[in-house]
């Protein structure tokens, strides 16, 4: 009997755990910050696969202390004001250094970015679509077509050029491996020297930094924009690479000193860029990268979080609120990232 009444409540026990577990979670109120032109894709996502998040603009929201999520892009001054109960804030994307810069953001309230696989297989793609270009002069050749000139060109394996990354994040590591795998001689500076792929070469502080800008035939930035870093792409460290470098900047446009950038090209001191972030977007159809032969423009395009990715990460993040857990994405506002 004792036996059974052991069973019984051990299979009551699982049910309610069960129970639990599928228990529809709890409605949360949501407010979208940021252009609604952007922001507005994230209403469908969030009612598709967290349907217990409603999101909506702060006009439409009647009591603003029922707001405890917030869903945030480059907010406004005072975008976070009217929302005295927030319980979490949530980037779009990986960056949030326009989220830090609002001056309302309250410092009590978690902030998280969103840092998926898929995202930095994305960026991994990208980037390495770029060292191509560069590794193999795959511009030459299109020079070439259009003038109807048929050259083929010597060739250089992969573990003879050096490339350089600025960053060991999660976008950086999955670049790193990505080029690893192809053969290419990978070195990484990041502000810990630690944490590296298997590989690579660790590089940290001022001395570090000089010593893989002057090794890196190809340079990739993907750091987060920190006054530290806030133009580090400048004259002195392109002047540190080698004669006729090229640069791949995938990191923040406020990393680069255009204007030194501009000058290291025509001088040749680096034979070309690939730039997809910049100071102003979208870039000024004026501005000198649109037509400068030697640089390849794209438009802050290199990954993206899918509206999916970004809803279902909010939700498991607060769903572990509920219980104790920190975000695993949780933003470390000292360092900026």
């Amino acid at each position: 009997m004792k036996a059974v009444m052991q069973t019984m409540a051990s299979d009551v026990s699982e049910t309610a755990a069960s129970q639990a577990a599928n228990a529809p979670a709890a409605p949360v109120q949501g407010v979208l910050l940021g252009d609604p032109e952007i922001m507005a894709t994230y209403v469908d996502a969030f009612a598709k696969h967290a349907p217990h998040i409603r999101l909506a603009f702060p006009e439409a929201i009647e009591d603003p202390a029922s707001v405890t999520f917030a869903l945030a892009w480059d907010p406004d001054d005072t975008a976070f004001t009217p929302f005295p109960n927030l319980r979490l804030i949530s980037s779009i994307a990986a960056g949030v250094n326009g989220i830090l810069a609002s001056a309302s953001l309250p410092a009590d309230v978690p902030l998280m970015r969103i840092a998926g696989t898929a995202q930095g297989q994305m960026m991994a793609g990208f980037v390495t679509w770029h060292v191509l270009w560069h590794h193999r002069r795959f511009g030459d050749y299109l020079a070439n077509q259009r003038r109807t000139h048929w050259e083929r060109r010597p060739k250089r394996d992969a573990r003879d050029v050096r490339v350089g990354l600025l960053g060991a994040g999660k976008m950086g590591g999955a670049v790193a491996q990505a080029l690893l795998a192809l053969g290419y001689d990978v070195g990484v500076y990041s502000r810990s020297g630690r944490n590296l792929p298997d590989g690579a070469e660790g590089f940290h502080g001022e001395e570090g930094l000089s010593q893989l800008a002057a090794r890196s035939e190809i340079l990739i930035t993907l750091l987060p924009l920190t006054p530290e870093t806030r133009g580090i792409l400048n004259a002195d460290l392109f002047a540190r690479m080698p004669s006729g470098a090229a640069l791949i900047h995938v990191g923040r446009g406020e990393h680069l000193i255009e204007a030194d950038l501009l000058a290291a090209l025509d001088s040749g001191q680096l034979s070309g860029a690939s730039l997809d972030v910049f100071a102003v977007e979208p870039l000024p159809s004026t501005h000198a990268f649109w037509t400068h032969d030697k640089i390849v423009v794209t438009p802050h395009d290199a990954c993206d979080s899918t509206p999916a990715q970004v809803a279902q990460e909010a939700a498991t993040a607060l769903a572990g609120l509920d219980v104790g857990e920190r975000p695993a994405s949780l933003v470390d506002r000292d360092a900026g990232y």
